[in-house]
């Protein structure tokens, strides 16, 4: 039967036809106004936190911010301690650096002495961070379970802790003194030679990583049983249940269950070990020779030890070691988003 369906609907007049595809539409304003109102509900309502984060805001940006701003500012330049501003008295000199663009970067990234500071450093962190870790998921493991005096040990663990950092590298100084140390008097005590732990290169680099061992592992044991507590122990309950060893249990509930806090202590240890200045300073002044100089102790030498003092310089090698850990957190960042873990 011939004619048009009468029961079909027919498009209405001005309208498009049917299997046409649809108008391109232009930005909607509802689409931004909807926007501006999410933003001024959210400021309405949650305007006590603003209020009280605000201040903290502002703090960090006049303590980080200026000086990572101003650092960033003369790494560009040519600044050093004789075309400075500076007050001799009753007179003010005025500044005479000039902007040089990206020649310190150029300089120091051409420097023989930024590799090797850079390997160096790359190798101290890793070694620290790698240790760390081990002893103190052992510790956290062995302070999970009952046993008794266990408050005590926790304690004695968490000591290095709670003393000054200074404090402990100035005793550790002592403990490595070649003639009058304590460590090399047990030495020669058990028929053994002394160690020249801080005059030779090989020996204070292991000194300095095990100093900043002993002053880590507190932290990374506290968190990691923090981890461990929050595990159910019903898991490791069926587990045992179903004929799972102490290895199978440690593996596929123990590390499963501490991945994201270890994630976390990880990035953490890291940062704080690549600039780890105070053990490097106190410990060895970065000797003997430049044996165990880092990045930020060579940018804080370039700035308060050489003469003339190289602002512009130090300047460089802070950013430069900023943007190394910059790069680092964001290939840290993707490589969890890769196995799934939120941060």
């Amino acid at each position: 039967m011939g004619g048009a369906n009468p029961w079909r609907p027919h498009p209405p007049r001005g309208g498009p036809r049917p299997g046409a595809p649809p108008a391109p539409r232009g930005p909607s304003r509802r689409t931004d106004s909807g926007k501006r109102g999410g933003l001024r509900r959210a400021l309405s309502t949650h305007w006590y936190a603003w209020t009280m984060i605000t201040p903290v805001v502002l703090v960090l940006g006049v303590i980080i911010g200026w000086p990572l701003a101003r650092g960033v500012y003369l790494s560009l330049t040519d600044a050093n301690e004789r075309n400075v501003g500076r007050t001799i008295g009753a007179n003010h000199i005025e500044a005479t650096y000039q902007f040089v663009g990206l020649d310190n970067y150029a300089d120091v990234l051409s420097d023989p002495v930024f590799l090797q500071r850079l390997v160096w450093t790359v190798i101290w962190t890793v070694a620290c961070v790698s240790i760390t870790f081990t002893l103190g998921l052992g510790l956290a493991n062995m302070l999970n379970r009952e046993f008794k005096g266990r408050a005590a040990y926790r304690m004695a663990l968490i000591l290095p802790w709670a003393v000054p950092g200074f404090v402990s590298v100035f005793a550790w100084r002592f403990l490595f003194n070649r003639d009058n140390g304590i460590l090399n008097k047990i030495l020669e005590g058990g028929g053994i030679s002394a160690v020249p732990w801080l005059d030779d290169p090989t020996w204070a680099k292991i000194a300095v990583i095990a100093v900043n061992v002993w002053l880590g592992v507190p932290f990374m044991m506290v968190a990691l049983l923090g981890g461990l507590q929050s595990i159910p122990g019903e898991l490791y309950e069926a587990a045992e249940m179903d004929g799972a060893g102490a290895w199978q249990r440690f593996r596929h509930i123990t590390l499963p269950g501490l991945r994201a806090v270890s994630m976390t202590v990880i990035l953490l240890s890291t940062i704080w070990t690549f600039n780890m200045f105070p053990v490097i300073f106190l410990l060895t002044r970065g000797g003997p020779g430049d044996a165990t100089e880092i990045l930020v102790t060579q940018a804080f030498r370039e700035a308060f030890v050489q003469s003339p003092r190289d602002f512009a310089g130090s300047a460089t090698w802070g950013v430069l070691i900023l943007l190394l850990l910059m790069i680092f957190a964001l290939v840290y960042r993707r490589s969890l988003r890769k196995q799934g873990e939120v941060w």
